[in-house]
């Protein structure tokens, strides 16, 4: 099996969405995770805007953001991975973990960027009800210390 074989198979097989998105945005590579996350098909996905899952409230700051990174060759969250919310293709919300890279060729001409997902929906909003339930907890115990 050749190399290029073996790295669509990777790509297909990776359990996190692996989502390829060229310098306008435009959807290049969408693996099937991303099929399962995000509910659009590879036919709907690629050709289309990065647009179709990200919140309509958060599109002006991701592509101002999405714009400097690929001016810059890189991006500020090299290593991290954030929690955001996203679309799905039903319209519903859902939270996932993204990682980010910028792909840069090898004569560093920058191509697009490559993001990594995980939906996190549930752990999410678990986590932001235990937040909540401790500043609660915080307030009575402050209460009844005054």
């Amino acid at each position: 099996m050749n190399d290029i074989a073996n790295a669509d198979l990777l790509i297909e097989q990776n359990p996190d969405a692996m989502i390829f998105a060229d310098l306008k945005g435009i959807i290049g590579v969408w693996n099937q995770a991303a099929v399962r996350i995000f509910g659009f098909s590879k036919d709907e996905a690629l050709g289309a805007s990065l647009d179709i899952i990200i919140p309509e409230s958060l599109r002006a700051a991701h592509w101002q953001g999405y714009d400097r990174a690929l001016q810059e060759g890189k991006t500020k969250y090299t290593g991290q991975s954030l929690p955001t919310k996203a679309v799905r293709a039903d319209g519903s919300s859902i939270y996932v973990e993204l990682g980010f890279s910028i792909v840069v060729d090898p004569n560093g001409l920058v191509l697009g960027s490559l993001a990594n997902a995980r939906e996190i929906t549930a752990r999410y909003k678990q986590e932001r009800a235990n937040q909540k339930r401790m500043q609660e907890l915080e307030t009575l115990a402050g209460k009844k210390g005054a």
